[in-house]
Order: structure tokens, then C-alpha cells, then sequence
């Protein structure tokens, strides 16, 4: 049942979840706050994502489900899965608190630590599912568009293991409950990576991932513009952030050389 392709393919959805963690391990040994280290490695992230999501994730699309249905129809189901991932990460996105900086400090108010971080986890989770999905049905047809996605994903949890760790770190003191909480938030993401080996496998078609591919081309379109671009620009290094955005958005690219 577990065939090669299927343990690879669930490998990859692991890594791609776990790093999650790295996040939380940041915030235990990082003792002074850098912000403009925090700027640039989130802008980097979110270049990294526009780049896979808009270079490589949504042409792959467009080119399975056109060779099924024909150019104009691959078109317009490519573009609307793409507006419905966007539309999905808007609406989880509500489910995230937006705490406003203290414009002297630079730091988010300490207020409800704990509740943050835990409805945080949450909606992470809840996005880390279909990134899962999306993960495992790349690994398993091409596993040099998996680990692609891997990168993107992986550098993208890093600073959400960040979001989660730190009101709950700074609200408890506790490594053992950080962990925890940044644990199942990444665990979601091959949860779904086994749901869709258990479930979608025998459905799997070419017009499927390509849905799922433009769906997650949305979702990290929007995490990107909406969460990370932002977020990178609030530690006062606009410029620094910026070139590792441009920087982000050139090396995914790159890697297809090799």
C-alpha cells in the first residue's frame, strides 16, 4: 500500500510541517530581538512564495488542467482555484489576532499572551492542512516540484513557528509548552499529506492537481502580500526587507538549474 512514491511524498509533507518548529527554537536562543534580521527573513519568505506560487505553481496548473480541457477553460479554472485559495486564506485569515506594534518599542502589547498564541496555532493548523495535501501530491508526481514547494512552505513556517512561540514563550516560560503548541501546528501538514494518500490518491488526475496546485498558489499569494510584506516592514528597514523580498523572488528560480 506505502509505495515508494507514497513514502517520499509524506516525507516531504513532515519537513515541510516540522519546520514549524525551527520558529520556536529562534525564540529560545535568540536573546536579543534583531529586527532588521527579522525584516530581512521575512521578506525573504515572502518572495520565496510569490516567486513559487507565480513562476512555478500556478503555470504548472495552467498546463495540467488546459491539457485536459483545452486552453480558454484551463485558463479560466486555473485563474478562478487560484481566486478561491486566496478567498480561503482571507477567511482563515480572520481567524488570526492582529495586534497593532507599540510604535516606541517596536513590540506587540503583552496583553492575553497565552490566548494569541493558542488561536494563532489554531489557524495555522487549519492552513498547514491543505499546504499537507498540496505538498504530498507534488512529492508524489515530481519530486523536483515537491521540494520546491517544501522550501517555500518551510521558510514560510519558520516565521509562523515565530508567531506561535513567542506569546506563548513570553506568556508562560515554558520550552516544553512552546514546543507543544508549535508541534501541532506543524503536524497538521502531514496530517494532510496522509489524508490525501489514504483519500484522494485514487482520484488523483492531472485537472485535481492542478486545482490544488493554483488553490495553493492562492493561498500563498495572499500570505505573502497580505502577512509577510507587511510584517517585514515594521521593524523600520524597508530597504533591507525589500531587497530580500527581490532576492527571495530571484533565487527560487535559480534552483530549477540545478
Amino acid at each position: 500500500m506505502f509505495t515508494t512514491e507514497a513514502i517520499r511524498a509524506l516525507l516531504m509533507s513532515v519537513i515541510a510541517g516540522l519546520s514549524t518548529i525551527i520558529g520556536a527554537l529562534i525564540i529560545f536562543y535568540v536573546k536579543n530581538k534583531n529586527g532588521k534580521m527579522l525584516a530581512i527573513s521575512l521578506g525573504f519568505a515572502a518572495g520565496v512564495m510569490l516567486s513559487v506560487s507565480l513562476a512555478d505553481l500556478f503555470p504548472n496548473a495552467h498546463q495540467l488542467i488546459a491539457a485536459e480541457v483545452g486552453k480558454l477553460w484551463g485558463t479560466l479554472i486555473a485563474v478562478l482555484a487560484m481566486v478561491v485559495g486566496i478567498v480561503i486564506a482571507a477567511l482563515l485569515d480572520m481567524l488570526v489576532p492582529h495586534e497593532e506594534f507599540d510604535d516606541e518599542t517596536g513590540d506587540k502589547p503583552h496583553k492575553n499572551l497565552l490566548r494569541v498564541g493558542f488561536v494563532s496555532m489554531l489557524a495555522i493548523a487549519l492552513h498547514n492542512f491543505p499546504e499537507g495535501i498540496a505538498t504530498f501530491m507534488a512529492s508524489y508526481r515530481d519530486i523536483t516540484l515537491g521540494l520546491a514547494i517544501v522550501v517555500a512552505i518551510s521558510l514560510h513556517n519558520i516565521p509562523e513557528g515565530i508567531s506561535i512561540a513567542a506569546p506563548i514563550y513570553f506568556a508562560t516560560g515554558s520550552k516544553k509548552k512552546t514546543l507543544k503548541y508549535t508541534f501541532l501546528a506543524g503536524i497538521a501538514e502531514p496530517i494532510g499529506g496522509i489524508i490525501a494518500f489514504l483519500v484522494l490518491q485514487p482520484f488523483m488526475n492531472d485537472i485535481i492537481l492542478g486545482i490544488m496546485f493554483s488553490l495553493v498558489s492562492g493561498i500563498m499569494i495572499y500570505i505573502a502580500v497580505e502577512e509577510l510584506i507587511p510584517s517585514s516592514r515594521q521593524y523600520g528597514f524597508d530597504r533591507s526587507a525589500l531587497i530580500a523580498t527581490l532576492s527571495g523572488i530571484i533565487l527560487m528560480p535559480l534552483t530549477f538549474i540545478f
